[in-house]
């Protein structure tokens, strides 16, 4: 067209090296001195927990993370032990999903770099027999009334320059590892259950003028004003530790019945990730690729944590 034009064409006559791959999702000539390629199965518990530490709700959600460095155009196939674990999923669209429908094996081949090959959910009944590894307890209460109208003497730092009656109140929150947990553990773990990463938020009521005197006794603790929010990080916890947090704290008391209305606490956030275990216990019995005369490492691991995880007070 440009010779019958008489003009010069900007566009190349030939494609870009790495767009002739027939799979949008993998570049064609990868190439790596060294392949592997690494699975990580992630069970995220969404749960409400009662204040004795007892579950109220709980669902499981999974999926299969994958950091894939394999050269060429690998043909991979991932069995699972007891494929009957899963009660339904989605798939990258990597996947041959009539394949998976046929005989429950996940046929693929991979994009390069990161991941999310699938996400699945596990059978209901098996969600509602969860039983947390962790445990997190409150105790809080109100003490004096002071400012305003009140009577008597207080001892609520800050101060209260708006003669609004306030009270005092007393957070203490003791977090541990439970004895027993639901969680299904991987052959591969050694020694006793250790939880990772985890962290609490602690929201104040709305109404709250001051907090001081926050002391812990593992890890540390950050407080937002403008939030009003307490985030303690606790690290990694094992049975044999018990992580205490004690705060004080003033809030406004609401006028309404004679200034006896108190604010209460919302449901604190808690976040942490237990390695090497599983909720439903869904393990892989083999991965093998295809279509490449090398033998690339695999390396495949189970990871629990929580995802929308609220403990009510």
């Amino acid at each position: 067209m440009s010779r019958l034009l008489n003009t010069t064409s900007t566009v190349d006559e030939q494609l870009p090296a790495g767009t002739i791959s027939n799979m949008p999702w993998r570049a064609a000539g990868v190439y790596y001195s060294q392949n592997e390629i690494y699975m990580d199965i992630v069970e995220e518990v969404d749960a409400i927990v009662s204040p004795s530490g007892s579950v109220i709700s709980s669902d499981v959600s999974g999926s299969v993370q994958c950091q894939s460095h394999l050269s060429g155009i690998p043909d991979l196939l991932l069995t699972f032990k007891d494929p009957s674990l899963i009660d339904d999923c989605s798939f990258h669209p990597c996947v041959r999903y009539a394949r998976y429908e046929k005989d429950s094996i996940v046929s693929f081949v991979p994009p390069d770099g990161d991941f999310e090959l699938m996400r699945y959910r596990i059978h209901p009944e098996q969600a509602r027999n969860f039983q947390p590894p962790i445990v997190c307890n409150v105790q809080w209460s109100y003490l004096e009334l002071s400012g305003g109208s009140a009577s008597g003497s207080s001892s609520h730092q800050g101060g209260n320059n708006s003669g609004e009656p306030t009270r005092t109140g007393r957070i203490t929150l003791t977090a541990g590892v439970t004895a027993v947990s639901s969680l299904i553990f991987s052959s591969s773990r050694k020694g006793p259950m250790q939880v990772e990463d985890i962290s609490i938020i602690l929201p104040f009521p709305r109404q709250t003028r001051t907090t001081t005197d926050f002391r812990v006794n593992v890890g540390s603790i950050i407080y937002d004003e403008q939030a009003k929010t307490a985030v303690w990080q606790l690290g990694t916890l094992d049975a044999t530790k018990k992580a205490t947090l004690s705060c004080t704290f003033t809030a406004s008391v609401s006028s309404q019945n004679g200034g006896t209305n108190l604010a209460t606490l919302p449901n604190l956030s808690m976040h942490w990730k237990v390695p090497l275990a599983s909720v439903s216990g869904l393990t892989v019995s083999g991965l093998s690729i295809t279509g490449e005369s090398y033998r690339p490492y695999k390396g495949v691991r189970n990871i629990c944590q929580s995802g929308l995880y609220q403990v009510r007070l």
